[in-house]
């Protein structure tokens, strides 16, 4: 079960990411499609717990410095950079650079918090840098990806780094769920003011756009409804449900597989076609993903890198 949930989860996030491309395509940009979502995930998970847990939304002015961080940082700059990243490169792609996160917390663990790591931790490392090798092509002309994309795509795996060591702090003396609501909470915060809503044209979400499915043509509002519901509500659903089955780190390492789906996804939706190279890099750069998650002497949160997902600790 715990396997079968994860898998959904991937899947759903694989298919989020064709669902977000050709969302960005419709001329939305990457700053106010992520407003929506966070927004939208905010209110859904709000609703929610105030129905089902209302004190599991209890917290404490002690707790919003943190809680602001873990939500700007973690949620609200990773998913900019991922769709900065998916912009401007195939999604699979973007997301193998980014789900990078676990080699930078395996290094960051064994350098500032001095934890013991396992030796498979420097296998992983040089298999991770051979990997994005292939994947960016470098060979030709200095690289056949967009600098920018790779760039941002690569920042957000930083982003995403810092949501998961920030989430085995908050989750010492918060669950899982009212935790990661709240980092949604606090990235619509952020999104707020970064990008103001009396400046955005509601009146774009009924616009009709292609899906790539012959003339087929919807509003761009279901594009936006399938992000929130099933782009993030849903599989971080089925991801807290899966953590009752499995340990985190099993739940991580079965999550690599949500480039895979999503480089299927965007090949037969979006035509976007990986060379030989890069399809051989990004399976050399999983490997060394599957490693740096082990490496650690103590478990490793789930790695679910498309939309953060709760942790464990």
């Amino acid at each position: 079960m715990g396997y079968a949930l994860t898998l959904a989860a991937a899947a759903l996030f694989g298919i989020n990411g064709t669902v977000s491309t050709l969302a960005l395509q419709a001329g939305i940009p990457a700053t106010r499609l992520t407003a929506l979502r966070c927004t939208g995930a905010a209110i859904c998970l709000l609703v929610v717990l105030a129905i089902v847990a209302p004190g599991r939304l209890r917290v404490t002015w002690r707790e919003v410095p943190f809680l602001a961080v873990f939500g700007v940082v973690g949620v609200a700059l990773t998913q900019f950079l991922y769709y900065v990243a998916i912009g401007r490169m195939p999604v699979g792609i973007a997301l193998v650079f980014e789900m990078t996160a676990p080699v930078f917390i395996a290094l960051y663990v064994w350098l500032v918090r001095r934890e013991k790591v396992r030796s498979r931790l420097w296998l992983a490392l040089l298999l991770s840098l051979s990997g994005l090798v292939l994947v960016a092509e470098v060979w030709q002309d200095g690289g056949s990806l967009d600098p920018i994309g790779v760039g941002a795509a690569l920042i957000a795996a930083l982003c995403l780094a810092a949501y998961y060591l920030l989430g085995e702090r908050g989750t010492v003396t918060r669950d899982p769920v009212a935790l990661t609501c709240w980092s949604f909470v606090f990235a619509a915060l952020f999104w707020a003011v970064a990008a103001p809503w009396w400046l955005f044209d509601a009146s774009v979400l009924t616009e009709r756009v292609p899906v790539s499915i012959g003339s087929a043509e919807v509003p761009l509002w279901v594009l936006v409804a399938w992000i929130v519901v099933l782009g993030a509500v849903v599989p971080f659903w089925l991801s807290i449900a899966a953590l009752r089955h499995l340990p985190p780190t099993a739940a991580g390492l079965v999550a690599t597989a949500e480039p895979v789906f999503a480089s299927i996804v965007a090949w037969l939706w979006l035509e976007q076609v990986l060379t030989g190279w890069q399809v051989a890099g990004g399976l050399v750069v999983l490997t060394g993903i599957v490693l740096a998650q082990t490496a650690r002497a103590t478990p490793v949160p789930t790695s679910l890198p498309e939309t953060p997902a709760p942790l464990a600790t």
